[in-house]
């Protein structure tokens, strides 16, 4: 009897120890996750949440949905956070901007920055500075397209996703620099605005890399500088801003989660884990390879101390500008 109650005691402290070895997120499964995405479906917002929420599937939750609230750039998507339960049931996957760039440029918003809190990055891209067919094809460097644009003003029409976007922010900022001027040309999203760029209809275009990858390499345009700290592998023939004398628009957008507001540290840190933990799988990373992105999956630290930097780098960006979104 007590050999036997020796080998049952053993096994019941080896479970024990093994649960205790499981990562956090693990221990709280709960029963449905909710990842709002303040974007229609078929984007790469989208997209992204979509795949990391297949992976939490089993593992942090039983079920996992994206939840799609378009609306005011994205605002709607917040707001939507802002409203949900701070128990972990209920997080946001949104670009930088919404926190980065809103609260400067935005007289009033219906949130506060404080209304989310960091969980960790996602993915984050670098932003292109592309020509196409309405410039001539003897530019072929930033210098030559500097200088282009002052000799023909009026002709340097830039096209970008959305205005109060990075892309719109660093192509104005760049132009500002530079000492030339720009005619902005917002859409609603990449995809209307790339079509204008190969037809000739605007002259260039500040996007994400992605964007226009595939049509840089076919020779249909030709990105002439890229926003991040390194070149690109994706095009390590073309230059960097800050490698061109422009260091000021050294930027990396980057995508995050949030939870609500209020949301205890403990269930924080298990969200990070099982997100991290996702982001970690192969088919996460050829997922963004394409878009000439990158997985940054940071500890809920990291995203907080890379907010707070970038809702400066957003400030001084909307203020040297002088952009109202609202006005």
């Amino acid at each position: 009897m007590t050999t036997r109650r020796k080998v049952i005691q053993g096994i019941v402290a080896g479970g024990l120890m093994g649960l205790e070895s499981l990562p956090a997120f693990a221990q709280s499964r709960v029963e449905m996750l909710r990842i709002i995405v303040g974007f229609p479906p078929g984007g790469t917002t989208d997209a992204f949440a979509r795949r990391v929420a297949d992976k939490l599937r089993g593992t942090y939750a039983n079920t996992a949905i994206v939840d799609n609230k378009p609306g005011g750039g994205g605002q709607v998507g917040v707001v939507t956070l802002k409203g949900a339960p701070a128990d972990g049931t209920t997080i946001l996957y949104t670009p930088a901007s919404m926190f980065t760039i809103f609260p400067h440029s935005y007289s009033k918003l219906n949130y506060a920055p404080s209304d989310a809190t960091p969980l960790g990055l996602g993915h984050s891209t670098d932003h292109a500075f592309v020509v196409g067919p309405a410039v001539p094809d003897s530019v072929r460097n930033l210098k030559e397209f500097i200088d282009w644009a002052k000799a023909n003003p009026g002709k340097a029409s830039i096209a970008n996703p959305g205005s109060g976007s990075m892309p719109h922010l660093l192509a104005g900022r760049f132009a500002m620099l530079a000492g030339f001027s720009i005619t902005n040309v917002p859409f609603a999203g990449s995809g209307p605005a790339i079509p204008q760029v190969l037809g000739g209809q605007v002259a260039g275009m500040s996007s994400p890399l992605g964007d226009l990858l595939q049509h840089h390499k076919s020779g249909k345009v030709r990105i002439l500088a890229t926003s991040g700290p390194e070149r690109s592998p994706h095009v390590p023939e073309v230059p960097t801003f800050r490698e061109l004398g422009f260091g000021e628009l050294l930027i990396r957008e980057w995508f995050g989660f949030f939870a609500p507001a209020g949301t205890p540290d403990a269930v924080r840190e298990s969200l990070n884990a099982a997100l991290r933990s996702a982001m970690a799988q192969q088919d996460i990373r050829d997922f963004v390879t394409p878009l000439g992105a990158h997985i940054e999956a940071s500890t809920v630290a990291e995203h907080t101390r890379r907010l707070a930097a970038d809702s400066e780098m957003g400030r001084r960006l909307v203020t040297a500008l002088n952009f109202k979104a609202d006005t």
